[in-house]
């Protein structure tokens, strides 16, 4: 970590052409994965980053210089530029800097409880998921498996006064397989992830989780073709809230609200989707992907209501977004990593749970689509428009799930799925991903209960012309 009196010598650096604030962010982490494929060790990496990044905001516009050089001499001069290029001279801020007192952040492990699982274990446990896949069948044509960590320490200071500083783990877990028969191919994903160290093994199987993936890109292949036309869709809580975050998400951010780029803008306070849907934005879920004890602004996490029974509450905010409004940050402002500026991102996004059984909402439902697993697609994020992939999914005749079906694709407007939601389930399930926004990618997790929409459009992937969408792929 960098010392405090260079931090306040660099801060003074940056205010001197003038400012509302200057920040540095400092980051070191410490990364490797394994990846297998072939039924071979097909790479192997590993790598130690460490930077900073010097962010000057004056009449709300940005100056953002980032660095390697964490000499104080290079700290400075990264200073100076950020400063000079917002403007003329201006009075030095003289604030002093004083801790917080903070406590280390959700789920913080040491590079140790990482370190105890080596490269030997994780082949091990690639070596055994693969061949539990393989022992599926000779129509298993290809395995395609990830292990992968993230250690990372940051500090945070600003001419506020703020002195932040916070550490945590990060592991993912993800596997692909391939299955064909007559010319057929079908594939299927798992992943799994949290804030966490390796001992996120004692609660998730990988090899049962390879398996399943397995299991179900064989299923794929005996499936029927997915019917078109418009219907009544069930969304298992397994499937995740891919479509809640792409759909509705990014409409919540305040950015895209300032800049005239949701279809969310000036609603504040109507009925944007159907009584009962209350969509929340949590970073404080311990463990979960997305989850952080503070922002990369080192604003405290927060719970964050969207909609309150089918009300628009509130937006995410990071500081700028949140200064320009006269509001607090609700603890939103994420950046990828040192070399880029923080902008509004959601954490954990999801639906929450409501109160019907999920094989009540399947007995309810006389003929439909059953989704279990969402794939990628395409994205409007200015009106919502979608067109979404699917992975895994079922005919629903009669109340009953009946034949697997694939190929379906669903088509329809996210605040609209919002208003046609008519029954809520009592369960709650997560898939985790990473967002791409403005050129970052930051870990993310999105959920929603099993829920139903009375009507979408299943089949066909056509868009036609319009506006441009956002491709959406899944890691």
């Amino acid at each position: 970590m960098l010392e405090k009196s260079v931090l306040q010598r660099v801060l003074d650096e940056a205010m001197k052409k003038g400012g509302d604030l200057a920040e540095l962010y400092y980051e070191e982490k410490q990364m490797s994965q394994v990846i297998y494929e072939d039924e071979r060790v097909d790479k192997i990496t590993s790598g130690r980053e460490k930077g900073a990044g010097i962010r000057v905001i004056k009449e709300g516009n940005t100056a953002y210089v980032y660095t390697s050089d964490l000499s104080e001499e290079g700290l400075l001069k990264a200073a100076s530029t950020a400063g000079k290029s917002l403007g003329k001279a201006g009075p030095v801020q003289e604030k002093a800097i004083s801790l917080s007192g903070q406590e280390p952040g959700i789920g913080r492990t040491s590079r140790d409880l990482l370190g105890d699982f080596t490269y030997p274990d994780k082949i091990n446990q690639l070596l055994a998921a693969n061949q539990a896949v393989r022992d599926l069948g000779e129509e298993i044509r290809q395995v395609t498996m990830a292990l992968s960590d993230i250690h990372k320490e940051i500090q945070i200071a600003n001419s506020d006064g703020e002195l932040l500083e916070d550490a945590y783990s990060r592991v993912r877990l993800s596997v692909n397989a391939v299955a064909s028969r007559n010319g057929l191919i079908q594939s299927a994903y798992e992943s799994a992830g949290a804030v966490s160290g390796w001992e996120i093994l004692d609660k998730i199987d990988f090899v049962a989780m390879a398996e399943k993936a397995g299991r179900l890109a064989l299923k794929m292949l005996s499936a029927a073709p997915a019917p078109a036309g418009s219907m009544p869709v069930v969304l298992a809580g397994e499937a995740g809230g891919t479509m809640v975050h792409e759909a509705c998400g990014h409409g919540l951010e305040a950015d895209l609200l300032q800049k005239g780029l949701s279809v969310y803008q000036g609603k504040y306070g109507e009925m944007v989707a159907a009584p009962g849907v209350t969509v929340i934005d949590d970073a404080t879920l311990e463990g979960h992907y997305g989850s952080f004890r503070m922002d990369d602004e080192g604003q405290a996490a927060e719970r964050s209501v969207l909609i309150q029974d089918g009300e628009l509450q509130g937006f995410m905010y990071d500081r700028l977004t949140a200064s320009q409004e006269k509001k607090d940050s609700s603890g939103n402002g994420r950046r990828e990593s040192y070399q880029h500026k923080p902008i509004p991102r959601m954490s954990n996004t999801f639906i929450a749970p409501g109160r019907e059984e999920a094989e009540k909402i399947i007995k309810a439902t006389p003929r439909g689509l059953l989704v279990k697993k969402m794939g990628g697609g395409q994205v409007n994020t200015i009106n919502g428009d979608f067109v979404f992939d699917v992975q895994e999914a079922y005919l629903i005749e009669a109340g009953e799930i009946k034949e697997a079906v694939r190929g379906a694709t669903l088509t329809g407007n996210g605040p609209r799925v919002l208003r046609d939601i008519d029954m809520l389930g009592n369960d709650l399930g997560f898939t985790i991903g990473v967002c791409g926004k403005e050129g970052q990618g930051v870990p993310v997790s999105d959920g929603q209960p099993t829920m139903r929409i009375k009507e979408l459009t299943v089949g066909g992937t056509a868009s036609g012309g319009g506006p441009k969408m956002k491709k959406i792929r899944r890691k």
